[in-house]
């Protein structure tokens, strides 16, 4: 299991006030047609955060014989973006304690309060970031949000490890000091 959806996981009973067990039976007891009903249902009725909600129902489709591992399915076939997701991940985890690591099935979430990034390997040999940054006009790596539409303002294209530098960072930052 990845190590975010892993202490996703472990974090939910604080975070959420039951553990993911929980959830699924609260879950179980209502059938819901779409995922987004669901997503509803957890945010609306239990104020359950979207990234929290996205997840539980996420996991609460899978069989528990066979735990899936939403990053690694993500890359499969995309091993050489890997290395990139690990630097952004490892960079974000230095942001500070209140940012949640939400991983979906072909995207991973960032939220602070609300998802200010977006990580996805668009092709086999480039990922694209997507941050949430209100008011900015694209600059330099910035371009416009493209394939995101509105769940994110801009997006920066990563290709190898090298991308990742201070510029990227700074971007990063700035989406998560305008998150609050």
């Amino acid at each position: 299991m990845d190590k975010a959806l892993k202490t996703m996981i472990d974090n939910m009973p604080d975070k959420t006030g039951k553990s993911l067990d929980e959830w699924i039976k609260v879950l179980k007891v209502k059938n819901f047609d779409k995922h987004s009903e669901a997503v509803k249902f957890l945010k609306d009725t239990h104020g359950v955060t979207h990234g929290y909600a996205n997840t539980i129902v996420t996991l609460s489709k899978e069989n528990p014989e066979e735990p899936v591992d939403l990053v690694s399915a993500q890359y499969a076939g995309k091993e050489s973006l890997k290395p990139l997701y690990d630097r952004l991940i490892s960079f974000v985890e230095t942001l500070g304690k209140d940012v949640t690591i939400a991983p979906k099935k072909t995207s991973v979430s960032i939220i602070r309060k609300h998802q200010f990034a977006l990580i996805k390997p668009a092709t086999k040999s480039r990922m694209d970031l997507g941050l949430k940054l209100k008011g900015i006009e694209p600059q330099g790596v910035l371009e416009t949000s493209g394939p995101f539409g509105t769940m994110c303002t801009h997006r920066i294209q990563l290709k190898d490890l090298e991308d990742i530098n201070d510029e990227v960072t700074t971007w990063l930052t700035k989406a998560y000091d305008m998150s609050v």
